[in-house]
């Protein structure tokens, strides 16, 4: 079955009148873009089609021959309790809808009832059913800890078991409709996320990515929604906008954080209504992609402050995955430097150097305030000087030490009037914090010297020195 088409399972339409089924086919898929429909104008095939499709809404009418609607139902609710029904009545009557409820309808409609309304049930029911079928793939997923298409994520080099389950509950996800909201600091891989989602959407179209930071409104509006000819001055042409371009794809809209606030109200409306309308146009447009949204900003922060609207803030997440920093997945580090380390190598024409085995010490000691794009500029920094066999150290050194001066300098101020030791009962020692600030940082360089040294901010032979008293001191205290 093409993915592409949605739902990814099928919605049946029953009724013994064809005018009708043709009817609501087209209605279905004008105005709700639902197009994995099969009819059936028969009520004695529907349960042999259901066994044979991969069917998971049902539209049913009430009143035909041979069987009818209520047999149907509860012959459904009895034997494939996974399917949604939702019943459509050529009568208003309440007695019959409440029975129909009983027999475990989803929802009940009146055939005379406003289009607007049944399309809008219909798309409750599948969003319903998007949903259960993601909570068992989870479920499944957190018991195995398997992934079933690890190939979708060959891009993202890391061993990290928050980034695997990450991998699963994207696995999961992949072929809702729902948006797909990714979180987390500059660097980290927020594209390469969205684009295993996209991979594993299986959808036919592309994945149209669109940064919208700095966009205002009527940009952003011409960006996403294209415009008519003399839409505007200048307007000389229609333009699709990227929407359009992203027609059976997915459409990525990164920084989503720094949309303003009208933007933000056409989103919304983009989301919640799935329709969009062409600047100049007044004939709306169907949205026929999966949206992906990604920011670094703290958006329930902003929401709480009043810059990001509230109620956009609760559609976006729906599903949710927060990507950790470099810093809180440092086991990592080897594998991402042997991969940068022949990425560079391999694009700089040079072959593979050889890292010094303290690298990683020295690399594991530095927060990565830039995260892995900033490990990469680093690497690709360091072999484009490469001479030697053996990788030089310097060129991370100086790297680290520029930031870290800079890192300290603009804290300074906010770390002025913080006293480490303001809370203790008794003082520490000069000697007892001396030892304490060796020991730690020895600790955090894995036992090197040289790499806790720089931590202090003293040279190696002064540390050398100071363990050396520190021992003496040791051995004239024992007995």
């Amino acid at each position: 079955m093409n993915s592409s088409i949605y739902p990814h399972f099928g919605v049946l339409l029953v009724d013994d009148e064809p005018a009708w089924l043709r009817s609501l086919s087209l209605t279905l898929e004008r105005s709700a873009g639902i197009a994995n429909i099969l009819t059936c104008q028969d009520s004695r095939l529907v349960l042999d089609l259901l066994e044979k499709n991969e069917i998971g809404l049902v539209l049913l009418d009430l009143t035909m021959p041979h069987l009818t609607g209520d047999e149907l139902l509860k012959m459904i609710s009895e034997r494939h309790p996974e399917i949604a029904v939702i019943i459509i009545s050529g009568m208003n009557q309440i007695e019959s809808a409440v029975n129909c409820m009983k027999l475990g309808a989803f929802d009940y409609f009146v055939k005379t009832v406003e289009e607007d309304r049944l399309i809008s049930g219909v798309l409750r029911a599948i969003r319903m059913l998007e949903l259960e079928r993601q909570n068992r793939e989870m479920s499944i997923r957190m018991q195995s800890g398997e992934l079933k298409q690890p190939q979708a994520f060959t891009g993202i080099v890391t061993a990290d078991r928050a980034m695997h389950a990450i991998f699963s509950y994207i696995e999961a996800v992949a072929l809702s409709s729902e948006p797909l909201l990714i979180i987390g600091e500059s660097g980290v891989g927020k594209e390469l996320i969205a684009k295993a989602a996209h991979t594993l959407s299986g959808c036919n179209g592309q994945l149209v990515a669109v940064n919208v930071a700095g966009l205002d409104d009527n940009v952003f509006s011409d960006t996403l929604f294209g415009h008519m000819r003399g839409a505007f001055t200048g307007a000389d042409q229609p333009r699709r906008g990227m929407i359009e371009e992203a027609a059976d794809g997915t459409l990525f809209l990164d920084e989503i954080g720094d949309l303003s606030i009208q933007s933000q109200v056409k989103l919304l409306r983009l989301l919640q209504e799935g329709e969009y309308f062409p600047l100049g146009s007044d004939r709306p447009k169907r949205l026929k992609a999966r949206v992906i949204v990604a920011t670094h900003q703290d958006l329930a922060q902003k929401q709480a402050a009043g810059s990001f609207r509230r109620d956009l803030y609760y559609r976006l997440c729906i599903h949710l995955v927060q990507v950790p920093p470099l810093r809180e997945r440092k086991g990592d580090l080897p594998l991402l430097l042997d991969h940068f380390l022949e990425e560079a190598a391999k694009s700089l024409g040079k072959k593979k150097p050889t890292p010094p085995r303290e690298l990683v010490d020295l690399l594991s000691t530095y927060s990565f305030p830039g995260n892995v794009r900033e490990l990469k500029a680093m690497i690709y920094n360091a072999v484009s000087i490469h001479k030697d066999r053996v990788l030089s150290m310097e060129a991370f050194r100086k790297t680290i030490g520029m930031t870290e001066e800079k890192t300290t300098s603009n804290t300074a101020n906010k770390n002025a009037e913080r006293n480490l030791y303001s809370g203790l009962e008794r003082l520490p020692t000069f000697g007892e914090a001396a030892e304490l600030l060796v020991e730690e940082a020895i600790s955090r360089a894995n036992g090197n010297q040289t790499i806790a040294a720089r931590l202090l901010g003293i040279s190696q032979p002064a540390l050398s020195k100071r363990l050396k008293l520190s021992r003496s001191e040791l051995d004239n205290t024992l007995p």
